[in-house]
């Protein structure tokens, strides 16, 4: 099981944001034992109010904040500011956890990229349906054979927090939000499990996007509400891939389906527990069991089986794995693009998010063009 025991002195950290994400955040940091240092929002009283909620010692100006070379600094703040703050928190010698997407374009991600490598620092991004031990569970029957060779790709991330024309967040204006919205925001958490899962990448793609509500609120709105997207795999598999934040009743269905040529794996985040296993005969559900897992899986059970995990023991996960290699660099010279020997598995990292925003210039440049796009594989 994971455990919240830090290894080392607390790492000190310092919280860009003050909302959803940032309780999220500042909850999975303070079980890994990290002291919550500073936290910055997005005016003195909104930062106050934080702070008091969320345990932190004390409240600083974002500027302050990042360049105050605290040992990490988890970033929360609209997508447009990511990489700005990412970039200064790297010069002033913080490992960094950003929210995704890393950057609104591929060139600012790569730079990213190359500056965290520079200067031995670690930059991770909070892909952490990951951490579902059933997700581990798919990943490792496909790196066993178990699946055979993939053949189709079925998959689906679904919500409706943005159904009505009156729905309005800092999302939907691209000033913040960036180019995408939908792909960007819930899409890109869907192509990183698929090829997570599956080893394999999305070589070339198809697309086509819709704006639903032109308008929201007093706004015009020129990002997407629902894309659709035909992929083709490296290593020949075929896919569909539909996204929307205006689809009735799903509140977070982010659904996999990997079909091989010896048995489909199933994954539903709402039905984190169970993982389907596909067969011509004997078709069966897994249940999350650390004692009958892989031991990838195994290790991220933190409770027993019949007590359901979800959501947050996901981030929880990510976030431990993060400090880990955070401070493998410290101790090992590690380097953000890859891991150090001994360091956890499949943490999700700058090169990650860098694979995040290609594609999601390549759906946006096949919506716009209708035609093919080839996705960059580096």
């Amino acid at each position: 099981m994971v455990t919240s025991t830090p290894t080392s002195s607390p790492l000190r950290a310092g919280m860009l944001g003050g909302g959803f994400m940032a309780r999220t955040h500042s909850q999975a940091a303070r079980l890994a034992g990290a002291e919550l240092s500073a936290i910055a929002a997005s005016s003195e009283s909104s930062t106050e109010r934080a702070r008091a909620a969320l345990g932190f010692a004390r409240g600083l100006r974002a500027a302050d904040l990042a360049v105050a070379g605290f040992d990490v600094v988890h970033v929360c703040t609209p997508n447009q500011t990511h990489a700005a703050y990412a970039r200064t928190a790297l010069a002033a010698g913080s490992h960094v956890i950003c929210e995704k997407p890393l950057a609104t374009s591929t060139a600012e991600a790569r730079e990213l990229v190359e500056v965290a490598h520079a200067a031995g620092l670690t930059g991770t991004v909070p892909f952490v349906y990951r951490y579902h031990p059933m997700v581990r569970e798919a990943r490792e029957r496909i790196r066993a054979g178990e699946a055979g060779a993939i053949l189709t790709v079925d998959g689906s991330y679904l919500q409706d927090w943005l159904l009505d024309a009156g729905d309005v967040n800092w999302r939907v204006d691209a000033g913040e939000g960036g180019p995408s919205r939908a792909f960007a925001d819930i899409g890109s958490h869907l192509v990183d499990l698929i090829e997570f899962v599956t080893g394999d990448r999305i070589s070339r793609l198809a697309a086509t996007t819709r704006t639903v509500h032109p308008q929201r609120g007093s706004a015009a709105v020129s990002t997407e509400d629902t894309v659709a997207v035909t992929v083709e795999f490296a290593g020949g598999g075929i896919g569909t891939l539909l996204v929307s934040q205006v689809a009735p009743g799903r509140k977070n269905a982010l659904v996999i389906e990997i079909a091989g040529d010896r048995e489909s794996l199933r994954f539903e985040q709402e039905r984190p527990e169970q993982l389907w296993v596909g067969r011509r005969q004997g078709s069966a559900l897994v249940d999350r069991d650390a004692d009958t897992l892989a031991p990838d899986a195994a290790r991220l059970c933190r409770v027993p089986a019949g007590h359901p995990q979800g959501y947050q023991d996901a981030f929880n996960a990510f976030v431990a794995d993060s400090y880990a290699l955070m401070r493998g660099n410290q101790t090992r010279g590690g380097t953000p693009g890859g891991t150090p020997g001994d360091a956890p598995d499949g943490v999700p990292t700058f090169v990650d998010g860098l694979r995040a925003a290609a594609v999601t210039e390549a759906v946006l440049a096949a919506a716009e063009s209708g035609t093919w796009v080839e996705v960059p594989q580096s």
